[in-house]
């Protein structure tokens, strides 16, 4: 065997001629099994038909199941670059009976196929079996395999269970003898890890069911799981000991050394190992829609991904590298795995970006790794607040701290780091506790602490499991919700969108093997919780359930058509009404769709008409919705419109749609619609339907209102009406529906003039334009302090010229004098540093006395009060700075 492409096919071809239905892999987001966070077996999408709760029409079946492990339980992710054997990502081959065949069969399916088709010699081979498993001994004696080569095995080491309860059974591996020039020996000897007898093949007979009580049962249906690592049977196929010696690992490892211009040889050989092994990992984990985030898996995708360009730096690379191999990845894995290849560009984008964006903080953080270690006797660990502040400051992770001191010989102290995370999180519990949320939300932030951020799923899927991690009835946390009952539900993973950025929140239903419920509505809570609103329907719902989640698909498609025709809505109105145009609020809902846009007069019929006609031509243009994931700045340098309302991290989602010749539009192209979006939206524009409007009218000051129809809805909405009576009763309906609807606008409109005639004032006297004594901030007690008389502006415009002052200080003491004429009123801001040694409320009750007043009061960081008049500001001023200085 030549390469590794050849070795997979020869193996799915083998149990394909055998009765086997070859069965594509499946995603690395398991939509079967909440509990993992990567598919890390074969077996992970067939779990439902081992259980009996699916069926599909065959019974045997054949894979090459892509796999990671980098977090969780299976973590490799440390060992890898430095072992032989060790990847985040690899490919796992596979043989499945469900009910079909048993030990008789699978036995003999093994040993032809890796003595005759492989080609291994069989007096290298070794097999273990379970100790009491007689009948598996018996078949191994009758292929051909000598009893001193039959070993068997007391321990869990030859026993698969599922979990504490359900499927398990004895399993039988087969070993492969590297030659005695290799230190170790056969399994269950003292010398078993070492690496001359290697395992290649592991076959487990899921026989049995265990129950809690510990007795066990035969299963009615009887079933085979086996597993093959590819770049283990490989290395071997191919003459080596190592899988990084396999043909497509060394293609990338050469990758690697032509792009960073540095021999792959020597200790430099794993740098290049590491980065060619986490360029599969972030790049499948890539193209089957995990994207880069400080959360759940996409935290752990940057953690590989950060890892492999940290490798690419200590190669000396100046320039970002990962994003330029992965032509050399898709060369080589595209064939089999074709997602490869259709997320190519995403791939190199985001790697890209993210490579871009991590060189400008990696030399700053390891500078101040070296600071610290300097300073640190030798062979003392690093301390666990300077590991913390590298994460928390520059983005490392413990892991690649923790790689970058093994070149060095040292460690870190992991509980000083646990200390500082849980400090951390006391210190933004507490703030958040004082943001002002409503009292009840408290509960929402309980739920992240404990199990951290939903993990969304449905741009990819409206089908997966999730487990159950908490359930909230009337306010309060339980264990259990009552069938019939309502109540909040919180799983791991879930495909249902929550409501945010004018899109509603997903309803459809749960089951698990006693019940089912409905969730009637989603909604994103503190923390990035997924809040799911249930009624269970036949039992009740427990915390830890398993759940199979189930969006209204019907529902969806209709809300993914609205929200994708709103942004060609707005595109359209730019066109239609000028570059002004902006948007102001939206509602993607199932039946309609909402959209709110700068503009001050209505609509003409002509531009309705200009508008609903574009839009329809880019519905039939049918062309492909992309989504890119970019920097805020670089999404608009590409002319991306930002969405109203919503706010934006380092990373954004980009949806572009529509292709037009000659726009103009700069970076985009001819991409005809740019936003930024995390909603969810239709494949191609054709997915729409049609688009039809209802009318434009006023929404306040300023904005227009036009609500519109997609799809089924809107093809019944013309169905039913004549279309010169339609345009008839739009004319009709736009004018007389502006009256009241313009005399609202007028009102808004002076409502809106008045804002901003106090936002001037308060601008205005941040300038330094307002009368009365005024004082550059002057140092007392060792503290800043800045003092000034506004006019023009009223007590409650105090408050914020109190926080920019703070802001503009970063420490110290402000007081604000609004001189009102017949009133004055006072405000005091003390920056939260400050706050032990001052408090607001007495300086604030000092200069109120200066004024002639009585009182004030407030809390230690900002306090107000009020006296009959201005003219003593200058006692006041001087009241304030001898509490200061007391």
């Amino acid at each position: 065997m030549t390469s590794l492409n050849e070795i997979r096919s020869t193996f799915l071809d083998y149990f394909a001629r055998n009765g086997h239905e070859v069965v594509a892999s499946s995603p690395l987001v398991p939509r079967n099994d909440p509990t993992l966070m990567f598919a890390n077996s074969g077996m992970v999408q067939f779990k439902n038909l081992f259980t009996g709760l699916e069926t599909r029409d065959y019974r045997r079946a054949t894979t090459s199941q892509k796999c990671v492990r980098a977090g969780g339980k299976h973590n490799d992710l440390d060992n890898v670059g430095y072992t032989a054997r060790h990847h985040t990502f690899f490919e796992m081959l596979g043989n499945f009976s469900f009910g079909d065949y048993f030990k008789e069969e699978a036995i003999p399916f093994a040993w032809e196929l890796i003595t005759d088709a492989f080609g291994i010699p069989k007096d290298r081979l070794y097999v273990t079996v379970y100790h009491t498993d007689d009948e598996a001994a018996e078949i191994w004696k009758k292929v051909g395999v000598p009893e001193d080569r039959i070993i068997r095995i007391a321990t869990s080491d030859n026993f698969w269970q599922m979990g504490p309860t359900g499927p398990c059974g004895p399993c039988t591996e087969i070993f492969y003898d590297h030659g005695d020039h290799i230190w170790g020996g056969p399994p269950g000897s003292p010398e078993e890890d070492g690496d001359r007898f290697i395992e290649i093949w592991n076959i487990v007979f899921m026989q049995n069911e265990q129950f809690e009580d510990g007795s066990m049962k035969a299963l009615d249906m009887q079933s085979i799981d086996t597993g093959m690592g590819l770049e283990r049977i490989g290395a071997l196929l191919q003459g080596s000991h190592d899988n990084y010696d396999t043909d497509t690992m060394k293609a990338l490892i050469e990758a690697s050394a032509h792009a960073t211009g540095v021999d792959p040889f020597g200790d430099k050989n794993v740098h290049h190992r590491v980065i060619a092994d986490h360029l599969r990992s972030t790049s499948f984990l890539m193209a089957d829609g995990v994207m880069p985030s400080n959360e759940g898996r996409g935290y752990v995708l940057r953690r590989i991904m950060r890892r492999a360009m940290r490798h690419a730096h200590l190669l000396g690379a100046k320039d970002p590298v990962m994003h330029r191999l992965v032509p050399a990845l898709v060369q080589q894995m595209g064939q089999a795995y074709p997602e490869l290849g259709q997320a190519q560009a995403l791939i190199e984008e985001t790697l890209n970006l993210e490579e871009t964006r991590f060189k400008a903080t990696l030399d700053r953080g390891l500078k101040l790794l070296d600071e610290e270690l300097s300073d640190l006797p030798e062979e003392a660990p690093l301390p666990g607040a300077t590991a913390f502040k590298l994460y928390d400051t520059y983005g490392f992770p413990l892991d690649l701290t923790q790689d970058a001191l093994r070149e060095k010989g040292r460690s870190v102290d992991t509980d000083g780091f646990d200390a500082a995370m849980a400090e951390q999180k006391a210190k933004a519990r507490a703030a958040w506790s004082g943001s002002g949320e409503a009292a009840d939300s408290a509960i929402w932030f309980d739920v992240s602490e404990a199990h951290g951020a939903t993990d969304f799923l449905g741009y990819d899927t409206e089908l997966a499991e999730g487990q159950v991690v908490a359930i909230v009835q009337d306010g309060a946390l339980t264990d259990e919700l009552a069938s019939g009952a309502e109540g909040w539900m919180v799983v791991n993973q879930t495909p249902f969108y929550a409501e945010s950025g004018g899109q509603v929140g997903d309803r459809g239903s749960y089951l698990k093997p006693d019940g089912n419920g409905a969730v009637l509505d989603t909604q994103k809570m503190a923390g990035g919780v997924f809040a799911h609103k249930i009624k269970p329907e036949k039992a009740s719902l427990k915390v830890g359930d398993a759940l199979e989640l189930r969006v209204d698909h019907t529902r969806r498609s209709a809300i993914r058509a609205n929200h994708s025709a709103t942004h060609l809505l707005h595109e359209a109105l730019r066109h239609a009404l000028g570059d002004h145009v902006a948007q102001r609020g939206s509602l993607n809902a199932e039946d309609r769709l909402r959209f709110d846009f700068s503009h001050t007069k209505a609509l003409s019929l002509e531009e309705i008409k200009q508008v609903e006609q574009e839009v329809n031509a880019y519905i039939r243009q049918n062309a492909a919705v992309e989504t890119r994931i970019m920097t805020p700045d670089d999404a608009r340098a590409i002319g991306a419109q930002a969405l109203f309302g919503e706010k934006y991290g380092d990373e954004v989602r980009v949806v572009s749609m529509g292709t037009q010749s000659g726009s103009g539009k700069g970076q985009g192209g001819d991409t005809y619609s740019i936003e930024l979006c995390g909603g969810t939206h239709v494949r191609q524009t054709g997915d729409i339907g049609v688009f039809v409007t209802l009318g434009d009218s006023a929404s306040s000051a300023g904005v227009r209102r036009i609500e519109a129809l997609t799809g089924e809805a809107a093809f019944a909405y013309l169905s039913g009406q004549d279309h010169r009576l339609a345009e008839t009763a739009l004319a009709l309906k736009a004018q007389a529906a502006d009256v009241p609807d313009r005399v609202k606008a007028l009102l808004d409109e002076r409502k809106s003039l008045q804002n901003e005639v106090a936002q001037l004032r308060r601008e205005l006297a941040m300038a330094g334009g307002g009368s009365g004594p005024a004082s550059e901030a002057e140092s007392v007690a060792g503290m800043s302090f800045t003092a000034q008389v506004v006019s023009g502006v009223t007590g409650k415009d105090l408050p914020p010229l109190i926080d920019a002052a703070k802001e503009k200080m970063g420490s110290g003491v402000a007081l604000f004098i609004a001189d009102a004429g017949n009133k004055a009123a006072v405000a005091v801001g003390v920056t939260s540093d400050l706050t032990d040694k001052v408090n607001a409320v007495d300086v604030v009750q000092a200069a109120v006395e200066a004024l002639g007043g009585k009182g004030g009061g407030g809390r230690p960081d900002m306090a107000q009060g009020g006296a009959a008049s201005a003219e003593n500001a200058e006692a006041a001023i001087a009241a304030a700075r001898a509490v200061l200085e007391n």
